[in-house]
């Protein structure tokens, strides 16, 4: 009996030392390096928020970046067992997304998906890597310039016109984020693929429902996660597919039907994105997968981070309404006789661009960035200090925490549009600088940023001159983030009541 308890003990013993080993076992690879860090914990890593949630894993990563900033350029962190270089100095991490993009071109979440298991999420340009992603981008470039967004804004000042009667007759304890993605589902759809989606009524089609279930997760996926975070290895033994097959399907037969009625009737007078889609299918010989994914990606792109910018900005606006009265008066400045803000003129509200900025400074959609290391680099601290990366190294850069420091945004907590006025730089000078990431930067800065400005600028315009937005007693005042949300996010989200400006 005693000798059965002996053995059982020694190996449960040895068991839990070498779970230890493994949990521990890389945790000097900065330290050989010679680069500093804060002490990993085994199973957390740098970061225990990733596992914990009790507060968002971007807090984490601030505290990192507060305690080091001042004397270290990068420091050594870990994301569970898996090392990451932290760049601490915005120049340093300009130079990273922009003079030296060749050695760093490749997004880490790309290490994540299969092609063959997840279409949408692998094709998507964010994750796509190298030449693939180069011959991508130049393909879909043309089909979202200024000339082609101008020509579909009809549709958005529609669109506009139904979110005001949608708001009047659901004027208290609205949701903004549902608010929002009724929304861009209708612009998205419609300026995208030329299909009604009806999400600003009471009998929105399938759209709406689907869009809402593009970012859930299965227990299984999740779980994956966590494995992948803890055992690297697995990603390059067995990739999962994270957007669930049933709502792939759903998108890729919308996207399909959407192309079959365009060829159908190739006499539809509309510059939109599916008639420059199929010219360039015909030209380059695409397939129909692959000009599918052409479509969801801006599909993907336009309806979930839109919203959240959107919703974020009625969200400052209605805690200050100094400055949602300024702004209110910008606009009503700009109609024309008609009533109606032109394409050129809501382009060119400064202070509605201002607004939008500085909202999404405070609340990110993105709360870092990732990039993998695809060149061998030596990187410089001002310390003289010196660390060399090899190929598929991993470099986080911390958007939440540069947006916040007071160094460069005095009160960061405060919602300030005028720090992004013409006269103190507007926003070129705080990317310049490193220290804003509103839409990413360098080459890979985000593709559909100028179509996503006027969806948010053409909703926030509409809501702000007919409502007097306000905040609900059930939203909370303090920017604290969603300790479960990988984006950017209001914790317990952002309820408005809205009252008609007569």
């Amino acid at each position: 009996m005693i000798a059965s308890f002996l053995i059982t003990s020694g190996l449960v013993g040895a068991l839990v030392a070498l779970l230890y080993v493994f949990l521990v076992w890389n945790f000097n690879y900065w330290k050989k390096k010679g680069v500093k860090g804060p002490k990993p914990v085994p199973f957390y890593g740098s970061f225990p928020n990733m596992v914990k949630q009790k507060d968002n894993l971007s807090i984490d990563v601030q505290k990192v970046y507060k305690q080091y900033r001042d004397d270290e350029d990068f420091v050594g962190v870990f994301s569970m067992r898996s090392p990451q270089l932290m760049i601490l100095n915005p120049q340093l991490a300009h130079r990273i997304l922009v003079t030296d993009f060749n050695k760093f071109h490749d997004n880490e979440g790309s290490t994540w998906f299969d092609s063959k298991k997840d279409r949408i999420m692998s094709n998507n340009i964010f994750m796509l890597i190298g030449n693939e992603w180069s011959e991508r981008r130049k393909e879909m470039v043309p089909g979202m310039t200024a000339n082609r967004i101008k020509a579909v804004y009809p549709v958005t000042q529609e669109i506009c016109r139904k979110l005001t009667q949608f708001i009047k007759e659901n004027y208290n304890e609205v949701d903004a984020k549902d608010l929002s993605l009724r929304f861009t589902s209708d612009v998205v759809s419609d300026c995208v693929l030329g299909i009604k989606a009806n999400s600003l009524s009471d009998n929105p089609s399938p759209i709406l429902m689907w869009t809402k279930k593009i970012f859930e997760q299965s227990p299984a996926s999740m779980a994956y996660s966590f494995v992948a975070s803890l055992w690297p290895t697995l990603k390059t033994i067995f990739q999962m597919r994270f957007i669930k097959k049933e709502t792939e399907d759903f998108f890729f037969g919308l996207v399909s039907s959407a192309f079959e009625l365009r060829r159908k009737d190739r006499n539809v007078d509309r510059v939109d994105f599916v008639n420059y889609t199929l010219q360039l299918q015909e030209k380059k010989n695409l397939s129909d997968d692959e000009v599918f994914s052409h479509a969801m990606t801006f599909l993907l792109d336009g309806f979930e981070t839109t919203a959240s910018v959107i919703a974020s900005c009625l969200y400052q606006l209605s805690k200050y309404p100094s400055c949602q009265e300024k702004l209110r008066k910008e606009i009503e400045d700009g109609l024309n006789k008609k009533n109606e803000l032109e394409f050129e003129k809501l382009e060119s509200l400064p202070y509605l661009d201002q607004c939008i900025h500085e909202s999404i400074r405070i609340i990110p959609p993105l709360l870092s960035g990732t990039k993998v290391c695809t060149q061998p680099s030596e990187l410089i601290s001002r310390n003289g200090s010196k660390v060399l990366l090899r190929n598929s190294d991993t470099v986080i850069i911390p958007y939440y925490a540069f947006h916040h420091d007071e160094q460069y945004y005095p009160e960061p907590n405060e919602f300030i549009p005028e720090r992004f006025s013409a006269e103190n730089g507007g926003v070129k000078k705080f990317r310049d600088m490193g220290v804003y990431f509103g839409f990413g930067d360098g080459p890979r800065i985000c593709l559909g940023m100028k179509f996503a400005l006027i969806q948010t600028k053409a909703a926030l315009a509409e809501i702000i001159r007919h409502f007097n937005v306000k905040l609900n007693s059930k939203t909370r005042t303090d920017n604290r983030l969603n300790p479960a949300d990988f984006l950017g996010s209001l914790d317990g989200g952002i309820w408005l009541d809205f009252e008609e400006r007569k």
